[in-house]
């Protein structure tokens, strides 16, 4: 610090010269250092991650040179100090530290050499991580979009088609109730408290269900059909389940430094379903039996990454890891991510697909078998029977449903050989999944990359002026373009019109059918954007990751699934760009009505993660189809698909010998006001979506967190509403209890339970004799418990806490 008294400026003369790359040669990079320390210069090495630290830390104890920790973080130094080897007192040690510098420096007249991060392994350097965004649900189950005209389940008395809402006056209350029509003009009123019984039929695309005859036999009999189909089919899900987790797998190790150094290079913040994701995965791959994981997540939200480390903790282990690509546009999509991802480290990743000639796929192959590749990427090519692994210890597969049969009958007998890894962003209902998570081990990707923009979607006819305009903007900020026609015969000439409208932009037009080394050099250009506009077939729809293109054209987008648009659509905003899709369709009278609805739908759900959401209609199920089997739609069609996926959890449940509770319907007859007042809730649908979610809640922490939202949406709880919270734990409670009646009249409460109820008698017989006196307690010859429980403030409380007292 000089004295503020001095005002003539003090000039210094550094001298200073940059540090020597190594490019990954350990031996030379460890012998300059023995120098350095041998001529009593001072050595500091900056590492950009913890793991970075530790692996330097293991290579000069390797070579038996002093180093000890130096960082500002007290925490990361007191985990670290038990690692450090000092040298003899007084002499010079390599100085580690944790920080961020991309090359280092030398001043040779001060004695100090510094190394930065990239100056022995090329790595890239870390970018300040942000701040993880609070993650939000991306699946609701959104039965307030009921619509007069719609069909519904009603669990007791089958499929009927919804009328709308009415008011009714029982027990001199007025309450609202779902009026529901069946066969034959026949009425439902189903009490809004018991919306638990009612569901939105949802099955596969176009189907159109028959109306069912109250209080017929047809009902049971359909559900009974599906039953039987059901637990066939869950029979062998558990027998192939028991098969593989009876097959002895390799365990792998604990992550090692290099793990922790490879996750710690991710330039971004990981999601918490992405972190969730990575444990799942690492737990299964270090248990003694084979992985059979499925990893289903929304298109860019980083299930690639999940797989690259899965895929790094193998190779790690001596074994070598397979990406199974269904496209080799994807193929060749992974090829380049995996490669520039484990550039790093002395791992080798190779390509087997069309791109390959002959000889250079004889050539990877003959490497494969001997050991020299560690990570092998490819198309179902990679299941011919001329592959040889020389140790394969993990498979990942990426939409294992757009394979074959035949694929899949190797893939199965991989399954209970290797561990396995299947990636699919086709959304899976939550449903689904929680029904299948007791026969397959899934993780759910739903939460969106932190700065991820929701997609525009825009719904047009083809106007010349709207593609020229979406075109110029893209390319105003330096962006790129997909445009998708879908029909190769006219390909070329749509690819004169777009190049009339706009001249400037570098075109590209790709297809299936063109020789795999023009295909490859067509994609690689546009990928290192040589072109600004691809024009293609839906050849992009699977995996392919471009950041810079965030523009989206589809030509006569009513020709395709829901699905294949989704995840067209998944191919542009892949950054923190906004992006654009725009699917261009005929005049809207030339639409047909499920081409109308399915654009709608996309257009409608346009917010990140919302795939989950487009599961839920009946214009997109595939994803159940591909997981259950095409023989299984017919029941989905039959009884819904809501109930057929209880009743897969029932009866999976079952086979695994689980406890499960006999079906039970009660019946409250307990004349209270329970209801939501229209002036408390006004609009109709949120009325209705509140009591489906009242009728629906678990325990009390999920009733007194729905009180509060309440509350803070709507203003202090009205008595009634008061009341149907209480009603539903109550009636929670009687399930529990497997209680069939529950009345209550003039302060008599009468009880009938279930033959089957968990209730001993002697329970029954010691709360007779403690309410005797005090209650008029009795247990009559029929099974029915009576007592007396005046009506007072809180008394459907006290009555809950009677009965849960009952509960063994």
């Amino acid at each position: 610090h000089l004295p503020l008294e001095i005002a003539k400026p003090e000039y210094f003369v550094l001298l200073a010269q940059p540090s020597r790359h190594f490019h990954g040669n350990v031996r030379n990079f460890i012998e300059e250092l023995r120098k350095r320390l041998q001529a009593r210069t001072q050595v500091l090495v900056v590492s950009g991650t913890l793991g970075e630290l530790e692996r330097m830390a293991e290579l000069l104890n390797e070579y038996e040179l002093p180093f000890r920790f130096t960082t500002l973080d007290v925490h990361t130094e007191a985990l670290l100090e038990e690692k450090s080897m000092l040298g003899a007192p007084g002499g010079v040690a390599v100085l580690l530290l944790k920080g961020t510098l991309p090359e280092g420096v030398v001043f040779p007249d001060y004695g100090l050499a510094v190394y930065g991060n990239s100056d022995l392994f090329e790595s890239v350097p870390l970018a300040r991580k942000p701040v993880p965004a609070k993650s939000k649900a991306a699946f609701t189950a959104e039965f307030g979009d009921l619509a007069v005209g719609d069909f519904v389940v009603h669990v007791d008395h089958g499929i009927g088609r919804f009328a709308g809402l009415c008011q009714l006056d029982i027990d001199a209350f007025r309450d609202d109730f779902l009026l529901l029509e069946y066969l034959d003009g026949d009425r439902l009123y189903v009490p809004l408290a018991r919306l638990d019984l009612v569901q939105k039929y949802c099955s596969f695309e176009g189907v159109v269900p028959k109306l069912d005859r109250l209080g017929g036999l047809t009902w049971q009999r359909t559900k009974a059909r599906a039953l039987r189909a059901l637990r066939d089919m869950a029979e062998e899900l558990v027998k192939l389940y028991a098969e593989r987790a009876a097959c002895p797998g390799h365990a792998f190790a604990s992550d090692t430094t290099w793990q922790r150094e490879f996750e710690e290079a991710f330039e971004w913040e990981e999601t918490r379903d992405q972190r969730q994701a990575c444990a799942e995965v690492k737990r299964d791959m270090e248990k003694a039996q084979a992985m059979d994981r499925l990893l289903v997540g929304d298109v860019g939200f980083g299930k690639t990454e999940v797989a690259m480390r899965a895929a790094f903790k193998v190779v790690v282990d001596n074994k070598q890891a397979a990406v199974l690509a269904p496209t080799t546009v994807l193929a060749f999509q992974h090829y380049e991510n995996f490669r520039q991802r484990f550039a790093p480290f002395p791992v080798r990743v190779e390509m087997l697909s069309r791109f390959r000639s002959a000889a250079e796929q004889r050539k990877i192959l003959a490497d494969l078998e001997a050991g020299k590749v560690d990570i092998v990427i490819g198309t179902h090519r990679l299941l011919s029977r001329d592959v040889v692994f020389h140790d394969l210890g993990l498979l990942v597969v990426d939409e294992e449903q757009r394979f074959g049969v035949a694929h899949k009958e190797r893939l199965k007998q991989l399954r209970t050989q290797v561990d396995v890894l299947t990636l699919t962003a086709t959304p899976i209902p939550r449903t689904l999944h929680m029904a299948l998570t007791g026969l397959r081990d899934m993780s759910l990707m739903e939460t969106p990359p932190k700065d991820r923009l929701a997609i525009q979607t825009v719904v047009a006819p083809w106007q010349e002026g709207l593609i020229k305009s979406a075109i110029e903007q893209e390319l105003e900020r330096a962006g790129q373009v997909y445009f998708v026609h879908d029909r190769i015969e006219s390909i070329h000439s749509i690819g004169l019109q777009l190049h009339q409208l706009v001249p400037a932009a570098r075109l590209a037009i790709v297809h299936g059918q063109m020789r795999e080394k023009d295909l490859e050099r067509l994609m690689l250009g546009f990928i290192q954007h040589h072109y600004d506009l691809l024009l293609t077939t839906k050849i992009i729809e699977n995996g392919l990751d471009i950041p810079l293109c965030n523009t989206i054209i589809v030509n006569r987008a009513e020709r395709y699934g829901l699905a294949e648009l989704y995840q067209l659509r998944g191919r542009v905003g892949r950054s923190n760009r906004r992006a654009y899709a725009y699917l261009l369709v005929p005049g809207e009278g030339r639409l047909s009505e499920v081409a109308r609805k399915r654009l709608a739908a996309l257009k409608e759900f346009s917010a990140l993660g919302s795939g989950f959401r487009i599961a839920a209609l009946d214009l997109e199920l595939r994803g159940a189809g591909n997981l259950l089997g095409r023989e299984q739609h017919g029941h989905i069609n039959a009884i819904g698909f809501d109930l057929y996926t209880q009743m897969l959890e029932r009866t999976i449940r079952e086979l695994k010998g689980e406890a499960v509770v006999p079906e039970a319907r009660v019946t409250l007859n307990l004349g209270v006001d329970i209801r939501i007042p229209p002036d408390y809730i006004e609009d109709e649908r949120q009325r209705l979506r509140m009591y489906k979610k009242i009728a629906s809640v678990g325990d009390d922490a999920e009733r007194s967190k729905l009180r509060q939202e309440l509350a803070d949406r709507y203003g202090l709880l009205p008595r009634p509403v008061e009341n149907l919270l209480e009603y539903a734990a109550l009636k929670a409670v009687c399930e529990r209890l497997l209680i069939q009646t529950l009345e209550q009249y003039q302060g008599e409460v009468n009880v009938r339970f279930h033959p089957q109820t968990p209730v001993a008698a002697a329970q029954l017989v010691e709360f007779v004799r403690r309410r005797e006196i005090s209650a008029g307690a009795q247990l009559t010859p029929t099974g029915m418990l009576r007592f007396r429980l005046p009506r007072a403030e809180g008394w459907l409380s006290e009555l809950r806490k009677l009965l849960l007292s009952l509960v063994p």
